[in-house]
């Protein structure tokens, strides 16, 4: 996983609404992700099947791409943290394919699902389940303007780190939350 030689430049990340026909491309990175067990707590060894129905969760939740040189580079939904009464706060997730991190692309879609749940009438954007030993993601959480709130110590089993703990965090979307 990202060992081989990289093109460190990127073109202009296009980011739109997922299609069907964009799972093919999301799927190989997905897998390697979930299945390399350090940041996503999804059962090992999910079918393309399986999941994708994990991923393009049915609305009201959204599903993105990120296309760089013409190719699926990453990918993220946005939906609400909770059906009713929490509604009103937006969750998600997000996937860079392994081989192109460290290209701004995560930062790229970041900005981007903001500005969607925000346009979608979020008034904030909750994560319930940052693994505490994800230190890019948690310095991008943070430079977007993402908080800890708490810790679930000894929440998530890490393949090298043993239990360690899963972060909720949140951001404001709107000034009058």
């Amino acid at each position: 996983m990202g060992d081989g030689p990289k093109d460190d430049t990127i073109a202009t990340v296009l980011i739109r609404d997922a299609t069907d026909d964009d799972w093919p491309a999301i799927y190989p990175f997905f897998r390697t992700i979930v299945d390399d067990g350090r940041t996503y707590a999804l059962p090992v060894g999910l079918s393309v099947d399986e999941a994708r129905l994990v991923w393009f969760e049915p609305a009201p939740w959204r599903v993105f791409v990120a296309i760089a040189n013409g190719v699926v580079v990453g990918t993220a939904k946005v939906g609400p943290v909770r059906a009713g009464r929490g509604s009103h706060v937006a969750t998600a997730s997000f996937m860079v394919d392994p081989d192109r991190a460290g290209r701004g692309i995560g930062a790229a879609l970041g900005h981007y699902v903001i500005d969607v749940a925000r346009s979608l009438g979020y008034r904030a954007m909750q994560f319930n389940a940052v693994v505490e030993t994800n230190t890019t993601a948690m310095r991008l959480w943070r430079r977007l303007d993402f908080r800890i709130l708490a810790t679930i110590p000894e929440a998530f089993d890490h393949p090298d780190a043993g239990l360690v703990g899963l972060h909720v965090m949140h951001r404001r979307l709107s000034s009058s939350t």
